[in-house]
This record gives C-alpha cells, structure tokens and sequence, in this order.
C-alpha cells in the first residue's frame, strides 16, 4: 500500500485534467448510440453467458436458480433476480460449504499508511491506471449512459470522479470512476419505468456499498465459500434485460449496424492491449468503420 498511495493521487489529478480539458469531453459525449449500445452488449455477453455456464458446471445446483428467476419474473419481473439471490443463499447454506475459521473479521480495522511518491511507482502503477480507468470505465461509461438516454457532460463527471479518487486515495481507494457495468443496471428500465426516477437505483448500490464496507471480511469470506459459478449466474440473470436493449439500440440504425457490429464482436472477444480492456478496442474499432463508411459515402456523392 505505501507504493500505491502517491500513484493514486496521480490517477485523480490525471483524471481532473481530463474532465477539464474540453476537446474530450466533446468527443466521448459524440459517442454514436448504436455504437454505444454495441460497447455495452459486447461487455454484457460474458456476463449473461454464466447462467448457462453455471448449468454445464452443476445443473442440479444451478437450474433451481434460473427456475426461481424464471417463475417470479412471470410473476413480478421487479423481484426475479433477488429471488434467484435467495435460492442462491440456501443452495450455499444447504450444501455444507461453511467458511473457515478465523478467516472473518466483522469490522474493518483502520491502518494509517503515509504516501510515498516513487518515480518509478507514479509511473509504472499511476500512469497506467489512469489509462485503463478513463478507457474500461469512465469512457464506456459515458457511452452506457448515452445509450439509455441520458447526454451527461463528460467533463464535470471526470472532474467529479477524479476528485474523489483523490478523496478516497488516503483510504486505499485507487479509482473512482464511472463504472460501466454498475452504471448500466442502474440506468436501464430494469431500475424504473421513469429515467427521471432511476438515480434511486444508484443510491441503493451507493447504500449497498456502505453496508458492505462495514461487512467486508464476512461479506468476502461468503463469497469465497460459495461456488463462484452460481454468483456468476445470478449476476448475468440480473443484466440480462440491459443486454436486450443495448443489442436492440446497436442494431437499430441500418446504417450504422456495420460499425456496431464490429464493435460488438471486438469487445465481447475478450482483446487486450497495453493493459486496456476489449471494451476500448471495440469502440475504436466501431468508429474507426464507421469514419470509413462516411468518408467512403462522402466521396460517392
């Protein structure tokens, strides 16, 4: 932890800087929306694949899941994934999986580590995390919200996201971002009819958190006592709705459907360069097609 304090007050002072310069708040914000949503359903794909990953791992203790979430979703779809959550908890309870002891710690303990500012460390751990949080989160982020609808400024975001990480860099928190896949279960219908309503979903999460925080030694020695598969599949039950409509926006605009489906393949591939997530890669590649197409029917005409 001492090598990381200074790094990751270099990531939010980073961070800050690209809120405030102007030229890539434009040109995030003129993210096209079927590109987007093409982003966003390549990132959701391996999620939404572990249900039925989680059947070929165990189907005697995975199906009951998915047939919870499939009965109250007919039911009441608001409550079909905390329904699969609860059969989730007693299949774990139920199998005998306890977790062992002297491992929990109920409470957090506070430990005061003074930064330390390393050449080597700023730019071997700063630099780079800089890079990929502004590439894997904070641009796809962008880019979830404007595919449900929304046309935040990115600057003020950056600017906000980058000052709390300065916030948080005391605390160990080494990047507060926009975070893609929380922002598109919070942001999606699944979370309200009313968008103008849906930001109770990220207080709910932000609650959550908190709660979580205050629980982390118990909280992680459950999850490391269950079957990683079967949180997995409840996860992707949960993102399933949000993956049909970002597939439904990629494709929705005929001439764009080329350029967004090159993003979504690129992106659910998995690729990685320099540390960044397929997620960039699958946007640079999408508009990349996309500037040919139009340069290429500019020309034509």
């Amino acid at each position: 932890m001492r090598l990381l304090w200074g790094p990751f007050l270099l990531t939010g002072v980073l961070i800050v800087l690209a809120g405030l310069w102007k030229p890539l708040g434009r040109w995030v914000s003129a993210i096209p929306v079927p590109i987007a949503g093409a982003m966003l359903a390549g990132v959701l794909l391996v999620f939404c694949l572990a249900p039925i990953k989680a059947v070929g791992e165990d189907p005697w203790l995975s199906l009951p899941v998915i047939a919870a979430w499939a009965l109250m979703f007919r039911i009441n779809r608001l409550y079909a994934v905390p329904a699969a959550l609860l059969v989730t908890i007693a299949i774990i309870a139920l199998s005998g999986q306890g977790v062992p002891e002297g491992t929990v710690r109920f409470w957090p303990e506070p430990v005061l580590v003074m930064p330390t500012f390393e050449l080597g460390a700023l730019i071997g751990i700063g630099l780079p995390l800089f890079l990929v949080t502004m590439a894997s989160q904070n641009i796809p982020g962008i880019a979830v919200l404007n595919a449900n609808g929304y046309s935040p400024p990115a600057g003020p975001l950056f600017v906000t996201t980058g000052t709390f990480t300065l916030l948080a860099a005391p605390f160990g928190g080494h990047a507060v971002n926009l975070a893609a896949i929380t922002a598109a279960m919070c942001a999606g219908e699944d979370a309200h009819p009313d968008p103008a309503r849906r930001y109770w979903a990220a207080l709910a999460a932000g609650a959550g958190y908190l709660l979580f925080a205050l629980m982390a030694g118990l909280v992680t020695a459950l999850i490391a006592a269950s079957p990683t598969y079967l949180i997995n599949a409840v996860a992707g039950l949960a993102l399933l709705a949000t993956f049909g409509a970002a597939l439904t926006s990629a494709v929705s605009d005929v001439d764009m459907r080329e350029p967004a489906v090159i993003t979504f393949i690129v992106t659910a591939s998995g690729l990685s360069f320099f540390g960044i997530g397929s997620a960039f890669w699958g946007l640079m590649a999408g508009i990349g097609m996309l500037a040919i197409l139009r340069a290429w029917r500019k020309k034509s005409t």
